[in-house]
């Protein structure tokens, strides 16, 4: 399948369907009541296994024994101990799980790279990226009669090429490697931060008023079965809704509101993480943990789901 189809099919199965979701539809990027739930239900640790490690790498070590993740585990402490002092700080935790994560957003983007730099001149213009992601659209509208389909093409071409201009520093209608992973995950840029709050909107606001209303808000999250219940869950988020959604109560959220609710404020999730894997792990309550508290609560930072760390242990530490 050439990369026209990839595309294709990808925007089709993201943009096409119901937009319905039967579960809990997550918007909200590092929000603290989120984390401390996953972290209450968290009984396989998988909430810290992709905080410690990324997502990616975590799935992995499901193919490992105990006994090869302890092994791993201790050499992936030589390298969060950054001043080799035979001691990991809450800081130096923190520092890991940044890294893990920006790991993983840059190898992401290097994973499609060169699925949109069509020309290999090392940048993407708007046109490669519009030719490999709307090329077949475009040059096939007969074969998308279905309203629907249409709308959603129609709709998302312009608001890609609205956040290609805004990754765009330079305005050259290029974006470099920095450029294009701020294009594909805004939510790790500041500079992004209003694209994501404004396509956040856009994607929840049904009737095209600019503003959120609670309907809206639980239509995003549930697709409520016609004289169906709605589960706990939804009841609990009209109450989130109306206590804390909706800040100046007038029934519905703008921009600043959706900012507040998906991009809390002075909440830093890798320092979140790095908090709770010490108070979990430190067993004798000194504020840093030793090799051997680590590997006796192995289960929660890897565990049997952890990264195939083989081929990464062999990687520069700059590469992080």
């Amino acid at each position: 399948m050439d990369v026209l189809s990839v595309a294709l099919a990808v925007l089709l199965c993201t943009f096409v369907v119901s937009g319905k979701p039967m579960v809990r539809k997550e918007r909200v990027l590092h929000d603290p009541e989120t984390m401390r739930q996953a972290h209450e239900d968290n009984t396989s640790f998988q909430f810290d296994h992709e905080a410690f490690l990324g997502k990616d790498e975590a799935k992995t070590f499901d193919q490992l024994t105990p006994e090869e993740s302890k092994d791993r585990l201790s050499k992936i402490v030589d390298r969060i101990d950054i001043d080799a002092d035979g001691f990991i700080t809450t800081t130096e935790l923190k520092a890991w799980i940044k890294r893990a994560q920006k790991r993983y957003v840059y190898e992401n983007v290097a994973k499609v790279w060169t699925d949109y730099d069509l020309n290999k001149d090392n940048r993407i213009s708007w046109e490669e990226y519009k030719q490999a992601t709307y090329g077949y659209y475009l040059a096939n509208p007969e074969e998308f009669k279905d309203a629907s389909d249409q709308f959603n093409f129609k709709k998302m071409l312009p608001r890609d090429e609205r956040r290609f201009k805004t990754v765009d520093l330079n305005n050259d209608n290029l974006a470099d490697k920095e450029e294009f992973t701020a294009f594909l995950h805004p939510e790790e840029f500041d500079h992004m931060k209003d694209i994501v709050v404004l396509e956040t909107l856009e994607d929840i606001d049904r009737n095209g008023d600019g503003h959120v209303d609670e309907d809206e808000y639980i239509t995003d999250m549930f697709a409520h079965e016609e004289g169906g219940p709605e589960p706990d869950w939804v009841k609990t988020e009209r109450e989130q809704f109306s206590d804390f959604r909706d800040l100046n109560k007038d029934g519905k959220m703008d921009l600043d509101e959706i900012r507040h609710w998906i991009m809390p404020q002075d909440y830093d999730h890798a320092l979140a993480e790095a908090r709770h894997l010490m108070h979990e792990s430190d067993q004798d309550k000194d504020q840093k943990l030793t090799r051997e508290e680590i590997l006796e609560n192995w289960n929660m930072f890897v565990g049997s789901q952890a990264t195939n760390y083989g081929e990464d242990l062999t990687r520069n530490h700059d590469e992080l």
